[in-house]
């Protein structure tokens, strides 16, 4: 499938693997390259410059593809060195960048220098046409539906993705929700040039993490997950779990007045507790309400290759087929 989103990136498929803190390893982004899509290498899962760059070389050997690295401008408690993270992605001739959280246009001019293309994450259509005033290659539109950090407009993609198409002159990709060829075929219908992963890619066979986390995501329906944080403006989805509801209690007795350290116990650290220790009540962590539509754990090439031949298939059969003995519009206008 070809679209304007699979030739910014060199890759076969529109399906892009979003990064993920403690799952986007050179394991799962390589094995999503291989397949056909981007592969996403998490950099600030990486504690330092050096080690991204070790994480970059072994990714290199084991894929050939395109791959990227996900850079995420967020409020931390100390602020990572980025200028020495963008040169370890430079000098490792990584070409794809995704940007989230805070605005990278302070880091363009040296990313840009170095060639590469950058898709910021977006929640909303302005901050969409922000990242493309910038110049940004792409944008990754963030819908309510997606794990982490939804924003604050609470819209769902059924209204984002064509308010997006309607304003933006860059490619975007579909965010939020994206699990199936069904997820892909309607994104490219509301305007997007492809989609983005994140929840769905964690339950494969490749994602280097804790088993109880695949059949965690496996067992959860769509109702299982919950907004967190808020009264903070720094609104999170993610599974509900023991430590997710004792944030939930804090917060309904803080209310207005909540404080971040109110709820550092069940926020801070938490991924490497769930991610690598399988501690799945250790707290709050990302995920989306597409976790209603995960049912197995297949290999990521299994996964991008049932997604294809299902979109390709409800394009060429199903939708064509409502066409059957239908005389085209004459007025009708041919993207």
């Amino acid at each position: 499938m070809k679209t304007a989103i699979t030739e910014l990136f060199g890759i076969q498929h529109p399906i892009i693997q979003g990064g993920m803190h403690y799952v986007g390893f050179a394991e799962l982004a390589a094995a999503v390259s291989n397949a056909g899509g981007l592969g996403i290498i998490t950099g600030l899962t990486q504690r330092t410059p050096e080690l991204l760059a070790k994480e970059i070389a072994r990714c290199r050997d084991m894929t050939d593809k395109p791959f990227g690295v996900n850079l995420t401008f967020l409020p931390t408690l100390s602020d990572p060195p980025y200028p020495e993270y963008i040169a370890a992605i430079r000098e490792g001739g990584i070409k794809a960048v995704e940007t989230a959280g805070r605005s990278p246009e302070a880091y363009m001019p040296a990313l840009k220098a170095a060639g590469i293309k950058v898709i910021h994450k977006c929640t909303s259509v302005r901050h969409s046409l922000k990242a493309e005033k910038i110049g940004c290659d792409a944008v990754s539109v963030d819908g309510f539906e997606c794990g982490g950090h939804p924003g604050e407009d609470d819209i769902p993609n059924m209204i984002l993705l064509p308010r997006a198409a309607d304003e933006l002159k860059i490619p975007f990709v579909a965010s939020g929700g994206m699990a199936d060829g069904r997820s892909l075929v309607g994104a490219l219908a509301m305007g997007a040039s492809g989609m983005n992963m994140g929840t769905r890619f964690v339950a494969t066979k490749e994602a280097p993490v804790h088993d109880n986390v695949k059949q965690a995501l496996v067992k959860a329906t769509e109702l299982d997950t919950v907004l967190v944080m808020r009264a903070l403006r720094n609104t999170e989805r993610v599974l509900r779990n023991k430590g997710v509801d004792e944030l939930l209690e804090i917060e309904r007795e803080k209310g207005a007045s909540l404080k971040i350290d109110d709820i550092l116990d069940q926020v801070a650290g938490v991924y490497p507790k769930v991610m690598v220790d399988g501690q799945m009540d250790a707290g709050a962590w990302s995920c989306g309400m597409v976790v209603g539509l995960i049912h197995d754990i297949p290999t990521v090439k299994e996964l991008i290759d049932r997604i294809m031949v299902e979109a390709e298939q409800i394009i060429c059969q199903r939708l064509t087929g409502f066409l059957d003995g239908v005389e085209p519009p004459k007025a009708m206008k041919v993207a």
